[in-house]
């Protein structure tokens, strides 16, 4: 037998595992990191995070993703070069990481790497006859693994699309096996770039288990802030959007486009709401005369409704609905205090509540997802659109 193959059964075959989850968003702010501890599998998983941070990207470095970032006419030398680039950094950051924490590389047993996504292209985006649902991550998994001598899971969203989805949101999968209770509905809400939720039932039943893209969280935001602030790359604490004034006009244009009124689930991205979104919606309201401020204001109150909107399309009566949130829109104190005023039958928390820190959430549903692939069993969540029974990640051996 292949060396690396009996590695790879004897982790699978462990009661438990140390496994690295890696998320890169589409803030670009740099590389989550988290080591978290797994026993079991399916819904008798027990996990731990045991260590967690966050590796900034260099503004360099940043700036080379954000050329070819969500841009159809993205150079394809960069692209070919920063896919080896990425997983080459990205290796040294784990490795930099374990340092840190004086754990030797040994003790780890897989890497789960999202990788960086620079174009996400479903087809209620794209709308290209013929064509499918498209997504592309770059960093190359064969790059982390031979970097680090470990056992690398990568590109998990193509089985996804292969087996009939959009190739997102893939939270649901980890929420449901982790953050699922008996006799409480949840709804699990990441404010990431783009913002999305999964609803789970209190009755675990997994066939009535959904996720969806609901709209822009934090991305259009986050553009705008980087357009006219120098060296700043969110508006913490809402500091500019509280002077601003709302211009409800814009915030009904910003609403008016056919995807907020497709069915759930759906995914979407910075492909369509971006800049160049912002500026035809200016137009549309009429090119009101706004500050930034105003702007920031509005922008913020656009994500806030859409939020709340689709929450209420879903549960009609959300008092029976508890939300747990994470992603960097909860610090957001305006976002989050409209999104509670709006839906006020519903209780509130973070992952903190759940042992979970909300910042390393998405790397640990990527870990949850590599454990899984190597030790779990199909678990059916019905023939739904957008939740395919399958197993993610693709595996690159160390040598």
């Amino acid at each position: 037998m292949n060396a690396n193959i009996k590695d790879l059964f004897q982790i699978a075959s462990k009661p438990e595992r140390k496994i690295i989850g890696l998320m890169s968003g589409t803030s670009l702010d740099g590389l989550d990191i988290a080591l978290c501890f797994f026993q079991g599998s399916g819904l008798a998983t027990q996990v731990k995070i045991l260590e967690y941070c966050t590796i900034p990207y260099t503004s360099e470095f940043r700036a080379r993703i954000k050329d070819i970032f969500s841009r159809r006419d993205a150079d394809l030398l960069e692209v070919c070069l920063l896919n080896e680039m990425i997983g080459i950094r990205h290796a040294e950051m784990i490795l930099s990481a374990l340092e840190t924490w004086k754990i030797n590389k040994s003790e780890v047993d897989l890497i789960a790497s999202h990788g960086q996504t620079i174009f996400h292209a479903p087809k209620i985006l794209h709308q290209l006859a013929g064509y499918p649902n498209g997504t592309l991550q770059i960093g190359d998994g064969d790059h982390i693994a031979v970097g680090t001598g470990i056992i690398t899971l990568s590109d998990f969203r193509q089985k996804h699309i292969a087996a009939g989805g959009e190739g997102a949101p893939l939270a649901v999968y980890g929420d449901y096996l982790i953050f699922s209770k008996e006799g409480e509905n949840r709804v699990m809400l990441n404010i990431g770039g783009i913002a999305n939720f999964t609803f789970l039932p209190g009755d675990r039943d997994a066939s009535k288990v959904f996720s969806t893209d609901v709209g822009p969280g934090n991305t259009l935001m986050d553009q705008y802030i980087q357009l006219i602030s120098l060296g700043k790359y969110f508006d913490e604490n809402a500091e500019l959007a509280l002077k601003g004034t709302v211009h409800e006009q814009l915030v009904q244009a910003l609403l008016d486009h056919p995807f907020f009124s497709l069915e759930f689930p759906k995914t979407t991205g910075p492909e369509l709401f971006n800049l160049n979104y912002l500026n035809q919606r200016l137009l549309k309201a009429g090119n009101p005369q706004l500050s930034h401020a105003d702007i920031m204001a509005t922008l913020c109150h656009f994500s806030a409704r859409a939020i709340i909107e689709a929450i209420k399309k879903c549960f009609i009566r959300a008092q029976d609905l508890t939300i747990y949130m994470s992603g960097g829109g909860m610090y957001n104190p305006l976002l989050t205090r409209l999104i509670k005023r709006d839906l006020p039958g519903a209780s509130f928390a973070t992952t903190y509540d759940l042992g979970i820190n909300p910042g390393a959430k998405e790397a640990l549903l990527f870990a949850l997802l590599a454990n899984e692939a190597v030790a779990g069993q199909p678990i059916d969540f019905g023939k739904r659109k957008g939740v395919p029974s399958v197993f993610m990640g693709k595996i690159s051996m160390p040598g």
